[in-house]
C-alpha cells in the first residue's frame, strides 16, 4: 500500500528526523495514537525504509491477554538485541537488572535506536514501569521510543494515563495523532475495485484498515456491512484445514513462537501457507501471528463459545507440555477454557512471579482469579493467598479489594489460632486502611495488633505494630502519644538489631519531635534516613525523605526543602517507588504554588492526583488553590473531593489546607459567613492539637470573616497578618520567595501605593479575583488612575506563554542574568535557556530588552512607573 496514499508522509518524515537527532544525542519519545485500524501497524512497519541506514528498529508488542505477561514487549526482543538483555529478560525476577540492561542497549552501536512499543494501551504494569524508567532518561540517549495506543481506549483510570503524564514532562515529545483517510485517498484505494468509493468511505469511515479489507473481499450488491463479514470473506475459499489452523492461533492473543505452532498444527507452519499467502498472517522462522489484531479478533469473535473453549484447551495443554511456558499465558488460557483446576494450580505462581517482576496489576488479577475457587485450598493457603491479593491490591492502590481481602484473612488467622500470624495480619490491616483514607478503623486494628502480638512474645513484629501505632499518631497530630509508642519500638528495633523497624520508628519519633518545636526531632528523622539508606531499605528511606521535605514546607523553609527534593526524587525514580514518587510530586506541587509557578504546580500535582489517597487530597487541593486564584471554573468541585477524603482521615494534616482553600475561595468570592463556616470547626481542632501553621492560617481567615481570634505570640506570617502587623509578614513572604502571599499582605496596607506594588504582582501571577478585589479597595479610597490589568485574552495565555514563561519575562525585565533566573526559579541554566528562547519567539522580537517592552505592550507587566 502505497504510503503517499495513505497520507502518512508527514509522519513518517517527523519520526525520521527524530532519529537523525537521536543519533546526536538528542532522544526523544514518539506517540502515535488513534482508533483501531488506522494504520499505527503499518507506520511501524513502514520505518526501516525511511531511517538512517545505521538505524536499528526494535520491536515489542503488547498483548491482549486476560492475565497479561510481564515484560511481555520486551520479551519479544529475545533474539534481537544483546546477551545481557536477553539474558536478563529470560531469567526474569530482577527489574532493575532489566532497566539497566535497556539502558546500555538502546546506548550500544550502533545507533540511533528506534524502540517501537505496540499496543501500549495492553501494556502489564511491568512493563509500563519500564517505559517510565526509559522515558525518563531518553533525552540523554540516542534512540526514540516509539509508542503506539488506541486513544479511543483509554478511560480517565487508565494505567496509561500516568506514563502518558510523564512523557508530556519530557524535553523532546512527538505527537503524531493518526488521522483517517480523506475521501480522495478512499478513492485512489478503491479505484482498482469495482465498488463504489463514496459507498466504501461512508462505510468504513475512512478507517485504513476497514477500507483494505472491505476492498479485498469485494463484494457482489454491495459492501459488506461489517469489518467482520469483510473478514469472513477472506476465508472463503480455504480449506477446512487452513481455517481450523487459523481458529486455532486466533485464540492466542500474541505471535505464536514456532515451538507452540508445532505443537498446536499437525503439520506445523505449513498449514499457515495458504493463509500466508491471501495476506492473512505473518510467518517467519520464529513465529507466526495475524497480520493485523483485528483479523485476529474478527476470526476469534466469529467462533461460537464450544468452538473457543475447546481451542483454548488445546493452547492450554501444549502450554502445560512445553519447559519454560509463561505461567500468565498458561492462567489466560485456562480461563477462556474454563479450567478452575489449572487456574488453582498455575495462578499463585504467575502471581509471584507478576509481583517479581514488579507487575503488581498482573499478579492481583491472577490472585482474583485463584479466590474464585475458594473451596479448592485449605483455611492455612487461603489466609495466605488473601493475604497476598491484600499486599498486591494495596500496592496498586485498589484500597476496597485490599481492606476486603485483608479482612477475610484477619478473620481466616482468629480461627486458625496462629497468634503471631494473627498480629501481622492485624498490622497490615491497619496499614491498609490508613491507605485507604480510614483513620479510625486503621486505629482500632493497630490496637488490637499490639494486643496480640504482646502475648505472642515475638518481639519484632510487636516493634512494627508498635512503631506502625506511633505512625498513626504522629499523623494525626497526637505528638506525645508518638513519642511514647515510637520510644518503645524503638528500643526493641535496637535490641532485635532490626534496622527497618528501626528506621521507620525513628522517622515517626523524630517528625512528631520536629513538628513539636523539639530541635531532636529534625535529627532523628535524617537519623531515619541514614538508617534506610545504609540498609539499602529504599521505602523507608523515601517515606523519610517526605517527612522531611512536608514539615520543612510547613514551616516556610523552601530553599531547604529544594536541598532534599531532588535526591528524593531521584531515589524514588531510580528504585521505581512510584507511590512515594506520586508523593513527592504532590510535595513539588506544593513547593511551585508558593513560588507562584502555578503551571508547574498544576503539573505536579495531576501526576499525584489519582490513586494514592493520602497524595490525591493534596494534589487536589493544589490544583483548586490555582484555579480559584487565578478565576478559573472547578475549583470547587475539586476541593468538595478533597474535603470528602481530608474528613474520612480526619487528620489535621488533610482537614487544614482544605480547610483553609475553602476559606480562601469565599474570601474571594465575597461570601464572609461561609468563611467562617469552612475555617471555624478546623482552627478549633488545630488550637487544641497546638499545630501552628494550620491554626495561624484558618485564624487568619476567621479574622477577616469578623471573627477575630486571640493573639498566640506566633510569628507565622499568617498570624501576623492577623495582628494587623501586615508589613512584617509581607517582608517574611518574601524572604520566604511566596509572591502570591506577599502580595495579598501588601494588599493590607492602608497605603495606596502598597495595594498598587501589590496589584502590579497579582496581575504579573495572572490573579485575577484579588486583584479585582484590591482595584475595589484602590476605588474606595479615591485613587483615579488605577492600571487597567490584563485583557482576558493575555490574563489566559498573553502571546501563548506558559506561567512559567511569564516569570521568565518578569525577570527578564528586572534585568537578571539566566543563571540569575535558574536560582530564582530553582531550575537549570538549560532549562531558563530554553525558556528565554521560546520567549523571545513567541514575543516575535530578538533581544531581552525588546521581551521586557513588548510584555508591557501586551499589558503582562505594568508600564515603569504606573
Amino acid at each position: 500500500m502505497d504510503w503517499g496514499i495513505l497520507e502518512r508522509d508527514h509522519e513518517l518524515a517527523r519520526l525520521a528526523a527524530a532519529a537523525r537527532e537521536a543519533a546526536d544525542g538528542a532522544g526523544s519519545v514518539a506517540l502515535v495514537f488513534g482508533e483501531a485500524g488506522i494504520g499505527k501497524s503499518s507506520l511501524v512497519k513502514a520505518l526501516p525504509e525511511v531511517m538512517p541506514p545505521e538505524a536499528r528498529v526494535l520491536l515489542g508488542e503488547c498483548d491482549d491477554l486476560a492475565t497479561r505477561r510481564p515484560l511481555g514487549p520486551f520479551r519479544d526482543l529475545v533474539g534481537s538485541v544483546g546477551p545481557e538483555l536477553a539474558q536478563a529478560l529470560t531469567e526474569g525476577g530482577d527489574r532493575h537488572r532489566v532497566y539497566d540492561a535497556l539502558r546500555i542497549e538502546l546506548s550500544g552501536a550502533p545507533h540511533p535506536a528506534i524502540l517501537v512499543v505496540e499496543d501500549v494501551h495492553w501494556a502489564d504494569e511491568a512493563s509500563l514501569d519500564a517505559l517510565r524508567f526509559l522515558v525518563r532518561r531518553v533525552e540523554r540517549l540516542p534512540a526514540v521510543l516509539v509508542l503506539t495506543y488506541r486513544d479511543d481506549e483509554l478511560g480517565r483510570e487508565h494505567p496509561l494515563r500516568h506514563l502518558l503524564g510523564q512523557v508530556s514532562r519530557a524535553e523532546r515529545v512527538h505527537r503524531l495523532p493518526l488521522p483517517r483517510l480523506s475521501p480522495e485517498a478512499v478513492r485512489r484505494l478503491s479505484a482498482a475495485s469495482r465498488l463504489d468509493p463514496a459507498e466504501v468511505y461512508e462505510v468504513t469511515s475512512g478507517n485504513p484498515f476497514f477500507v483494505a479489507e472491505v476492498v479485498a473481499a469485494g463484494g457482489t450488491g454491495g459492501v459488506p456491512p461489517t469489518v467482520v463479514d469483510a473478514v469472513l470473506a477472506r476465508l472463503r475459499g480455504l480449506d477446512d484445514g487452513t481455517r481450523d489452523a487459523l481458529e486455532q492461533l486466533a485464540v492466542v492473543p500474541s505471535a505464536v513462537e514456532r515451538p507452540l505452532v508445532n505443537a498446536l498444527l499437525t503439520e506445523g507452519v505449513a498449514e499457515l501457507a495458504a493463509a500466508e499467502r491471501r495476506g492473512l498472517l505473518v510467518v517467519t522462522p520464529e513465529r507466526a501471528g495475524f497480520r493485523h489484531e483485528l483479523i485476529r479478533r474478527a476470526i476469534a469473535d466469529s467462533l461460537p463459545a464450544a468452538r473457543r473453549i475447546e481451542l483454548n484447551r488445546d493452547v492450554l495443554a501444549a502450554l502445560v507440555a512445553l519447559p519454560g511456558s509463561d505461567a500468565s499465558r498458561i492462567v489466560h488460557h485456562a480461563a477462556e477454557a474454563g479450567d478452575q483446576e489449572a487456574i488453582a494450580r498455575y495462578g499463585p505462581d504467575a502471581a509471584r512471579d507478576a509481583s517479581r517482576a514488579g507487575a503488581h496489576r498482573e499478579a492481583a488479577a491472577h490472585l482474583r482469579l485463584v479466590l474464585r475457587q475458594r473451596e479448592r485450598h485449605t483455611p492455612l493457603e487461603l489466609a495466605g493467598l488473601l493475604e497476598r491479593y491484600a499486599v498486591e491490591s494495596y500496592t496498586i492502590a485498589d484500597s476496597g479489594a485490599a481492606v476486603r481481602a485483608e479482612r477475610e484473612a484477619v478473620a481466616l488467622r482468629r480461627s486458625l489460632g496462629d497468634a503471631r500470624a494473627l498480629g501481622a495480619d492485624l498490622r497490615w490491616l491497619s496499614r491498609i486502611h490508613w491507605w485507604a483514607g480510614d483513620a479510625e478503623e486503621a486505629r482500632e486494628a493497630a490496637r488490637e495488633a499490639i494486643a496480640v502480638l504482646e502475648e505472642a512474645g515475638d518481639d519484632r513484629l510487636l516493634a512494627l505494630a508498635l512503631s506502625n501505632t506511633s505512625q498513626l499518631h504522629m499523623l494525626s497530630d497526637r505528638h506525645a502519644q508518638a513519642i511514647a509508642v515510637g520510644e518503645r519500638a524503638i528500643a526493641l528495633a535496637r535490641r532485635a538489631g532490626d534496622l527497618e523497624i528501626l528506621a521507620h520508628a525513628l522517622n515517626n519519633v523524630g517528625s512528631a519531635r520536629w513538628r513539636t518545636g523539639d530541635p531532636r526531632g529534625r535529627a532523628q528523622v535524617e537519623e531515619s534516613l541514614k538508617v534506610a539508606l545504609g540498609a539499602g531499605e529504599v521505602e523507608h528511606a523515601c517515606r523519610a525523605y517526605a517527612n522531611i521535605i512536608w514539615t520543612l514546607l510547613e514551616n516556610l523553609d523552601f530553599a531547604e526543602a529544594d536541598r532534599f527534593l531532588a535526591p528524593a526524587m531521584e531515589l524514588a525514580d531510580r528504585a521505581e517507588h512510584l507511590g512515594f514518587l506520586s508523593y513527592l510530586n504532590v510535595e513539588m506541587a506544593l513547593r511551585q504554588l508558593a513560588a507562584g509557578a502555578w503551571d508547574d504546580a498544576e503539573k505536579y500535582a495531576e501526576a499525584g492526583a489519582h490513586d494514592f489517597v493520602p497524595a490525591r487530597c493534596p494534589a487536589l487541593t493544589v490544583l483548586a488553590r490555582v484555579r480559584v486564584r487565578r478565576g478559573r471554573s472547578g475549583g470547587d468541585e475539586l476541593l468538595a473531593q478533597a474535603w470528602e477524603i481530608a474528613v474520612r482521615s480526619s487528620e489535621l494534616q488533610r482537614t487544614g489546607p482544605v480547610a483553609a482553600a475553602l476559606a480562601e475561595a469565599a474570601w474571594l468570592r465575597g461570601d464572609h459567613l461561609a468563611v467562617a463556616e469552612a475555617a471555624g470547626p478546623v482552627f478549633a481542632e488545630a488550637h487544641r492539637l497546638s499545630a501552628m501553621p494550620h491554626r495561624a492560617e484558618l485564624g487568619y481567615w476567621l479574622t477577616k470573616s469578623g471573627h477575630p481570634v486571640e493573639a498566640d505570640g506566633s510569628e507565622h506570617p499568617y498570624a501576623l497578618q492577623t495582628a494587623g502587623r501586615w508589613r512584617e509578614a509581607a517582608q517574611i513572604w518574601a524572604a520566604a520567595g511566596c509572591p502570591y502571599e506577599q502580595a495579598a499582605a501588601l494588599a493590607e496596607s492602608p497605603d495606596p501605593e502598597d495595594k498598587l506594588t501589590a496589584l502590579a504582582a497579582l496581575d504579573a501571577l495572572g490573579a485575577e479575583p484579588l486583584a479585582r478585589l484590591v482595584r475595589g479597595e484602590l476605588r474606595a479610597l479615591g485613587m483615579r488612575r488605577i492600571p487597567r490589568g490584563p485583557l482576558a485574552v493575555t490574563r489566559e495565555n498573553p502571546a501563548g506563554l506558559t506561567e512559567r514563561q511569564l516569570q521568565v519575562v518578569r525577570l527578564l525585565a528586572e534585568g537578571l542574568t539566566n543563571p540569575e533566573i535558574a536560582g530564582k526559579l530553582v531550575v537549570s541554566v538549560r532549562t531558563v535557556d530554553n525558556h528565554v528562547s521560546a520567549v523571545l519567539d513567541k514575543l516575535g522580537v530578538r533581544s531581552r530588552r525588546q521581551a521586557a517592552a513588548r510584555a508591557v505592550e501586551l499589558g503582562m507587566l505594568p508600564a515603569a512607573g504606573s
